[in-house]
């Protein structure tokens, strides 16, 4: 399948690789890289370009290697995340900007965060993971059966994970809707509610089927890489951090953001009741809000004239 021509697709080169990156709201706005979750691609559910200019946002989106049109990255971790990151703000003359990861993207911001302390001024993780063998969490507590079998695969047997999710995405290819269809069978009843409208359906089912293009690697090495070493120290990040998750949610459980909200000097710490994993999508507007807030923007235009 094609990718989805609504999403304008430039291309960043960094070393021999190709990163797919989009972009989206006002032109010269605070610039807030989101980094999309897993599976997932540049073109997932975002507010709209005409709130994105209000909030004074330019909405930088990429797909991580393997998704979509971004070449593969074998053997990646997720500190690798900053380097391209770093890439992509190079391309566009951008010296700082916040960072947003949701879901699997977390722990890919978080990366940012740790190794670009000059570059990134506030980062936000909306229901995201932690790291695998983080002490006193029980780490698949609570986490819907699929997660844990894919998950628990990625340190155990890597050649089913792999062919796990090889199925999985070639099911999405000839059936896009097949994928969300699958993940509502798990969802609580609050992401049912956030799901039920057609236009989250249609930006949930172009971005799986985008992410899925080349097939299953960036998938296969997204799970491996959350569940590795992820190359960073919590404790090493200083600046303004956000934490927010859904009380109810059982893809990446809330008691993952509250160990965060330990390890991360200073995190700002919000669990929401009656919401769960998709309720990152809701919130999303007033997290761009404050990653790009006004008094933010003026001391680095401050800065920069010294």
């Amino acid at each position: 399948m094609a990718h989805s021509p609504r999403h304008r697709e430039h291309i960043v080169r960094t070393g021999r690789r190709n990163l797919a990156v989009d972009i989206a709201g006002a032109q010269r706005g605070w610039p807030v890289f989101l980094m999309h979750g897993t599976p997932g691609s540049r073109n997932g559910p975002r507010p709209r370009s005409i709130v994105l200019h209000r909030l004074g946002v330019r909405l930088i989106s990429y797909d991580r290697p393997g998704y979509g049109g971004s070449s593969r990255l074998p053997g990646r971790r997720v500190a690798d995340a900053a380097a391209d990151v770093a890439a992509i703000a190079d391309d566009l003359g951008l010296d700082g900007f916040s960072v947003v990861g949701r879901s699997g993207g977390g722990p890919h911001a978080l990366a940012c965060a740790a190794l670009l302390p000059e570059r990134v001024r506030r980062t936000a993780v909306l229901v995201g993971l932690a790291p695998a063998g983080a002490a006193g969490l029980d780490w698949f507590g609570g986490m819907t059966d699929a997660n844990v079998r894919d998950y628990g695969a990625a340190e155990h047997d890597v050649p089913v994970l792999a062919e796990q999710l090889r199925l999985r995405a070639e099911r999405t290819m000839d059936d896009p809707g097949s994928l969300l269809a699958l993940l509502v069978e798990q969802m609580t009843a609050a992401d049912r509610r956030v799901v039920a409208g057609v236009p989250i359906r249609r930006q949930l089912t172009d971005a799986y089927a985008e992410a899925l293009r080349q097939g299953p690697h960036g998938w296969i090495d997204d799970v491996l890489a959350l569940r590795a070493d992820w190359g960073i120290t919590l404790a090493d990040i200083r600046m303004p951090v956000r934490l927010w998750h859904g009380a109810d949610d059982n893809f990446a459980p809330a008691s993952h953001t509250r160990w965060l909200a330990e390890q991360i000097p200073g995190a700002q710490l919000h669990v929401q009741p009656r919401s769960a994993h998709f309720g990152a999508v809701e919130v999303l507007p007033e997290i761009l809000a404050w990653l790009a807030d006004p008094v933010e923007r003026a001391a680095v235009r401050s800065d920069a004239g010294r």
